[in-house]
């Protein structure tokens, strides 16, 4: 009984911590998809230039679209004729930094955390951009849009086009197409998260202060594991409390959103096995070098990792209310793809 409120009681701040971002985040998303219309990305990233890689990570980065509903893009800008350092470069910049995760990462790391985020994953996809661009054979490949990581409607959403700006629009994409995709994996998150800080208190809190340990946990979960930019906030929160050094934390902030099993096979089909190596090798190296970066600024101004966290700060009535409506609508979602038409 007493772990078991202590287990809703930390799912509780959890959930707190970053519903009220998460609804502003949502929104914003909505918005910037009526205005953003998909066929001007790929219209701006059509072409093979030095030039493309920059905007593909322009582009991406406030894109709220998981390592899986990036999929079809990644179909759809090859065939367009970006060149494949531009197609890397949205691959990794776009899962990780979506304006939704942006927000959700700020209510629960504040802003330094936020800051570094989307910095890093930034450096990360230019760096695998730029080593595509003069690496890459460019090769024709056989276009691949199905998408079975998460269940989301990942195809129909990349072959859309806008007919203007509508709230209502905005409002539904939003809150049901985004956030019916991500509601498994963020209650799954919430819970996987909840479940390391209760159990590190006491079982794993040695296990994990071991640099080694926590950054080989964190690599081996992140990489093959579907995991969105959102839903890796809580787990990546619960490492730290759990006693892990933050670069683990952050490994996993950056390697989970980038990589899981569905993506690294579509990007071996889309761009061959070459460009395949250039994105995972680039994404965990680029992932251990800025985790251990923080680990030495942490240990060098006597930091203390969990000083960072703000799981515990917000316990307001906005922040309850939005708890409510996200926890509902998810709930919702997965019982309708579960046993309704969804």
């Amino acid at each position: 009984m007493e772990f078991m409120i202590k287990f809703l009681s930390v799912f509780w701040d959890f959930t707190n911590s970053i519903s009220i971002y998460l609804v502003a985040g949502l929104f914003l998303a909505g918005i910037l998809h009526e205005i953003l219309p998909d066929e001007q990305i790929k219209r701006h990233l059509g072409s093979k230039t030095f030039y493309s890689i920059f905007k593909a990570v322009i582009f991406g980065i406030p894109l709220p679209l998981c390592s899986c509903s990036v999929i079809p893009f990644i179909s759809a800008l090859k065939k367009k004729g970006a060149n494949s350092g531009a197609v890397l470069a949205f691959t990794i910049a776009t899962p990780i930094t979506g304006v939704d995760s942006i927000f959700a990462t700020y209510g629960v790391f504040g802003w330094l955390f936020t800051v570094l985020r989307v910095v890093t994953s930034t450096v990360i996809a230019v760096v695998a951009g730029v080593v595509g661009l003069f690496t890459l054979k460019e090769e024709e490949k056989r276009e691949t849009v199905t998408c079975g990581c998460c269940g989301c409607s990942c195809s129909v959403q990349a072959e859309e086009s806008k007919k203007g700006f509508s709230l209502v629009g905005a409002l539904s994409y939003g809150f049901k197409n985004i956030l019916s995709d991500i509601a498994k994996p963020l209650l799954i998150g919430l819970f996987v998260g909840t479940l390391i800080t209760v159990l590190g208190e006491s079982y794993l809190k040695t296990a994990l202060s071991s640099s080694l340990f926590g950054y080989t946990a964190a690599l081996l979960i992140a990489v093959p594991m579907y995991v969105c930019a959102t839903s890796s906030i809580p787990i990546a929160a619960s490492l730290i409390l759990a006693g892990a050094p933050p670069g683990a934390a952050f490994l996993f902030l950056t390697a989970g959103p980038a990589t899981n099993a569905v993506s690294i096979g579509v990007v071996k089909e889309t761009l061959g096995k070459r460009a395949t190596a250039v994105y995972l090798l680039t994404v965990i190296i680029g992932s251990l070098l800025f985790g251990l970066l923080i680990d030495y600024t942490f240990q060098q101004f006597y930091i203390d990792p969990k000083s960072v966290l703000r799981v515990e700060e917000t316990r307001g009535l906005l922040n309850t209310v939005s708890s409510i409506i996200i926890l509902t609508l998810c709930v919702y979602y997965l019982f309708k793809k579960r046993w309704g038409n969804g």
